[in-house]
């Protein structure tokens, strides 16, 4: 498919009318590599148009340059192919000498080199003649593809041959590649510069690159996708077949998508070539390509200049020669047209010419103050460095890295540091932590092991204590038994807290924290970490991290036991929190305990702005540290009843866990199981059962946490015997490590309402009155306030009617909106119909629409539709998404709506099914319908 090439076609066309009247020439077609010069010319023949006309061709090619005559014999070859055999015997009974100096294998005569003797005059004006007998039947056109590599023989032919077309009636075209040098040889110029005509064939103009995307897709491409291809191939044909060949064969479309894959395409067979031409060039040229190649966007004009050895006039000479290859996206601009084209120059060099560059260029960089990630990057690609500054320069570009939430790469810059063979001692030791921590959220194994082997090269019991602390700490899980057990003997190395001062003792009070909490699956380290509480007083020292964090294991301990009662785990988890500073400092912190403490306690009024305020100060870069503060805003919410809006945070939490899993992943994993049982979402429950979670941790935490989600999974699909055992399971499991917590853990009123369903009333009663004793003694209103409604169902009549408004009235005390809307609703069901009940439902209705809770919306209506009537659903709705559903009611389609606000379609598509999960609708038109009813 040849396009966009009428004039050079028009041009050779007049060519060939002029010598069919006597009047010769030689045209050069001429352009960069992939321009379509060798398409151009397989197309010449055509022009005859029916026409006596005799068409002489040969290809020239770089591994046939030591060929002699190779060239000439393909152009006269084509003489005696096809022709009479009469004539065939003729012509070389007639030139019988002539033709064997062309076609015998020992027609040319060697010196004493090996090379080959010049050919006579009489051989180079026979061969003309022979052209010019056959010219008198009609006009010639001669066609020799890529000049530069024809042999010396044939080219020395051809400089005699252009020079004496006078009489011929014939047309030769060669073909010949820009910026191509052959040094010493002055014949190649002497045969462009008796061309008539250089025909330059432009890049494609943008149509014609639609064109060529609907013949090879066989259907027109989007406007961007040619409008990307046309950039990126720069209009030069071959780079743009090879792109749209390579995205065709993985399957992929010409539509706006599909851009970014168009972007990354690298066509192997087009690197080959551009290597193969880059390897023909003379040494400025390709060391000027090589020092671009390693430099890329550093790649000024003195830093080229000076990695490639060259002087000013040297670099201009070979930035215009790679220019004239078409390897440049513009001229006099340092820049490779495409990502393939350094593909082709790096693999044009060898491995010890990469290393070289590089560590030329790390240098280069390095003294001329660059930012330390720039000169990192460079040493990156060299195995050993001698520069004394590379080791501080990794170090330097890893710690950026890390704080720009980059922590596999800065990893990578540590193990490079590491080969440095000068490093020994204290020195590797740090370095070793170092990789460490940048290793611990995705790599906690090889965290671990370097930590490991970092301590035995520390000279202090302080420094090998506080090196331990680098390992991730779990904060819902088990660690590893080795960690553990590495923590003990640094913690013994260093002694007790009470014995030590300054940073001492607080590394030995983290140590101690990581310890106790290490045993938080064991009854017995859980008693004497309540214990450990105790011995501290009432109002324990709170005012280093380390106290902070070693109150807040004690205090977890106390409140997974329920050994002390909520209002003093408030107010201790108060304390904590009135101390710890809102930084972004990426250090390990006691604030998700502390969270999940207030949690259990049913006091969280006065966290949220306090989240609030603690996750705008940490850097966005899906760090461990965004994926706790996102749990802790999930926990904070789903203790309010706010399930719609913790399901947001739980599942951000969860997606940033997922490169962090030791760390946030288990936490994670419970905030969004906590969320599916409140909205009592099943394809939630799946989603977290079918998860990575089950496979990666053997939490008792999480453990229990799946098995709520089969129990509610089998209660669903109306599996009751079985979600029961599972539940009692459970509960004795949780019983016997000595979690005891009636909020976190409400497995009793679950197991007991599927009993009294079952039949068994009795059984049912016994828990409910076990409960009933817990949550007294714990005091969380929400805990009491369930247990009360429990015993009330069970119970029935008056006596049941009165503990069910004393669990309302307690409720109202208890932040959790969710568990005080179901309270009401089965208020409402006991009440006569009438003004109290009505009231009743619509309060319900509120409540449950504002936090959120389709399916109990659901009930309310189906009990009494006054209530659903009377319910504000817009109170669940967040900022944008009642901005949304707002412009929605006045008829824009998602896409206008996505105008109007300046974003993407696919947010607003998000927004609008986020408002019909909490409005519990299915649609944009019962959505509609909706809005005249709300507050908007």
């Amino acid at each position: 498919m040849l396009l966009e090439r009428e004039a050079e076609l028009a041009q050779v066309a007049d060519a060939l009318r002029a010598a069919a009247a006597g009047d010769s020439s030689l045209l050069l077609l001429a352009g960069p590599v992939g321009v379509g010069r060798t398409a151009l010319l397989q197309q010449l023949p055509a022009l005859a148009e029916g026409a006596e006309l005799r068409v002489l061709r040969a290809n020239a090619a770089p591994m046939e340059q030591d060929f002699a005559l190779g060239v000439v014999r393909q152009l006269f070859d084509s003489l005696l192919t096809g022709v009479p055999e009469e004539l065939r015997a003729g012509r070389l009974s007639a030139e019988s000498g002539l033709w064997r100096t062309v076609f015998g294998d020992d027609g040319l005569l060697l010196d004493e080199a090996g090379g080959a003797v010049p050919m006579s005059e009489e051989v180079l004006y026979g061969l003309r003649s022979v052209l010019a007998d056959v010219s008198a039947d009609g006009p010639l056109l001669i066609l020799v593809d890529d000049l530069q590599w024809v042999d010396a023989p044939s080219l020395r032919w051809l400089a005699f041959l252009v020079k004496r077309l006078h009489g011929l009636r014939a047309v030769v075209v060669c073909a010949l590649r820009d910026g191509y040098r052959r040094p010493g040889d002055p014949t190649l110029r002497e045969i462009a510069d008796a061309a008539r005509r250089v025909l330059r064939p432009a890049p494609l103009s943008l149509g014609a690159i639609k064109e060529v995307i609907h013949e090879q897709f066989g259907a027109p491409g989007d406007e961007e996708f040619a409008r990307v291809c046309h950039e990126i191939s720069a209009g030069n044909p071959l780079l743009l077949t090879s792109v749209l060949s390579g995205l065709a064969g993985n399957g992929h479309r010409p539509v706006a998508g599909q851009v970014e894959e168009a972007r990354a395409q690298r066509p192997a067979q087009l690197r080959e070539r551009l290597a193969g031409s880059l390897r023909a060039q003379p040494r400025p040229v390709r060391a000027l390509a090589a020092a671009l190649a390693v430099l890329g966007d550093q790649a000024e004009p003195e830093l080229l200049a000076r990695l490639a050895r060259l002087d000013p006039v040297d670099f201009l000479a070979a930035l215009r020669d790679l220019h004239q290859l078409g390897l440049l996206a513009a001229e006099k601009k340092p820049r490779f047209l495409h990502r393939v084209v350094q593909d082709a120059v790096e693999s044009s060099m060898t491995v010890a010419e990469r290393e070289r560059l590089h560590d030329a260029a790390a240098a280069l960089l390095y003294h001329r103050g660059r930012p330390a990630e720039l000169v990192a990057a460079q040493l990156m690609a060299v195995t050993t460095s001698d520069h004394p500054w590379a080791v501080e320069v990794l170090r330097a570009a890893a710690d950026t890295a890390l704080r720009c939430g980059a922590p596999r790469t800065a990893a990578r810059y540590l193990r490079r540091a590491l080969l440095d063979g000068s490093l020994a001692g204290e020195g590797r030791a740090r370095l070793l932590i170092d990789l460490a921590t940048a290793e611990r959220g995705f790599d906690p194994a090889a965290c671990e092991r370097h930590i490991s082997q970092a301590i035995p090269l520390l000279t202090t019991a302080r420094l090998r204590a506080a090196a331990a602390l680098r390992i991730s700490p779990t904060i819902v899980g088990q660690a590893p038994p080795s960690v553990i057990d590495l923590l003990h003997q640094v913690a013994e190395d260093l002694g007790p807290a009470d014995a030590l001062e300054g940073t001492a003792r607080d590394v030995a009070l983290r140590l101690e924290a990581r310890l106790r909490h290490a045993g938080h699956e064991d009854p017995a380290e859980l008693a004497a970490a309540v214990e450990r509480l105790t011995e501290l007083g009432a109002e324990p020292a709170l005012d280093t991290a380390a106290e902070r964090e070693l109150a807040a294991v004690l205090l977890n301990a106390a409140m997974l036991t329920a050994r002390r009662p909520a209002a003093e785990v408030a107010r201790l988890a108060g304390r904590i929190l009135e101390r710890e500073p809102a930084t972004s400092e990426q250090v390990p912190s006691p604030l998700p305990l502390v969270v999940i403490g207030l949690v259990a306690a049913d006091s969280v009024r006065g966290i949220s702005s306090w989240l609030s305020m603690e996750q705008r100060t940490r850097r966005q870069g899906g760090t461990v540290v965004e994926a706790l503060a996102n749990v802790q805003q999930a926990m904070v919410l789903s203790a309010r009843g706010r399930a719609a809006q913790a399901r947001e945070y739980a599942e951000r939490a969860v997606r940033l866990a997922e490169v962090h899993w030791q760390e946030a992943g288990v936490v994670s994993t419970l905030a969004l199981t906590g969320v599916a049982l409140d909205l009592e979402d099943l394809a939630l429950a799946e989603r977290i059962l079918d998860g990575p979670g089950r496979r990666r941790s053997s939490s008792l935490a999480l453990t229990s946490a799946l098995q709520f989600l089969k129990a509610a999974q089998d209660t669903l699909h109306g599996r009751r015997a079985g979600a029961l055992e599972t539940l009692l399971a459970c509960g004795r499991q949780l019983e016997a490590s000595g979690w005891r917590n009636p909020v976190l853990f409400a497995w009793r009123p679950w197991a007991a309402t599927l009993q009294q369903r079952l039949g068994d009333s009795c059984a049912a009663m016994a828990l409910a009155e076990e409960e009933l004793v817990r949550t007294a003694e714990w005091g969380a209103p929400v805990a009491l306030g369930r247990a009360l409604r429990l015993k009330a169902g069970l119970l029935g009549g008056d006596q049941g009617m009165k503990l069910l408004r004393e669990s309302v009235d307690v409720l109202r005390a208890s932040a959790n909106e969710l568990e005080l809307a179901r309270a009401l609703l089965q208020l409402g069901k006991w009440l006569r119909p009438g003004a109290e009940a009505d009231a009743v439902f619509r309060e319900a209705a509120a409540l449950a629409s504002a936090c959120g809770a389709p399916r109990l919306v659901e009930r309310i209506r189906g009990v009494d539709g006054s209530g659903a009537a009377a319910a504000p659903p817009e109170a669940s709705l967040t900022r944008t998404e009642r901005t949304v559903a707002s412009l929605v009611g006045r008829g824009l389609t998602n896409q206008e709506v996505a105008d109007e606000l300046g974003v993407g379609s696919r947010a607003i598509e998000k927004h609008l099914t986020s408002a019909y999960r909490k409005l519990g609708v299915s649609g944009r038109r019962e959505l509609i319908k909706l809005l005249p009813r709300m507050d908007m």
